[in-house]
């Protein structure tokens, strides 16, 4: 059996841009992908800070070191450029492979660019 864990975070990145007309997705600068662990394709959690939105969607790689996150599609009508967001990774695995997942919280400057990538396990909150 699986379940469902969260690997990654890109915490209160900026949305840069909304494109309607796109089949949907969310474009990812790879550099951000790379920081939280996340896959082309991958299906991600995104929720708005500005207004609790809640959306799945999948990434797709954008321009290397331009910080974009883009919606696209349907979520270009519910997150707009320079609204914050949380993007959750999430991965399915056995309980015994969650209890040595070290979670990737990557944290962004104004032009979403890392500015830190924090690495969390299990143990630290056990020790709480």
């Amino acid at each position: 059996m699986t379940i469902t864990v969260c690997t990654g975070k890109l915490h209160s990145v900026r949305v840069t841009a909304a494109r309607l007309d796109y089949e949907g997705s969310v474009t990812i600068d790879p550099v951000l992908m790379e920081a939280a662990g996340i896959l082309p394709f991958q299906l991600l959690h995104i929720n708005s800070l500005a207004n609790a939105v809640h959306w799945e969607t999948y990434a797709i790689p954008g321009t290397r070191g331009k910080g974009e996150i883009c919606l696209n599609g349907c979520p270009a009508r519910l997150f707009q450029p320079n609204d914050n967001v949380i993007i959750l990774v999430l991965e399915q695995m056995t309980r015994t492979e969650a209890m040595t997942v070290e979670q990737k919280v990557v944290y962004v400057d104004e032009r979403n660019q890392p500015t830190q990538v924090i690495l969390k396990c299990r143990e630290q909150f056990e020790e709480s």
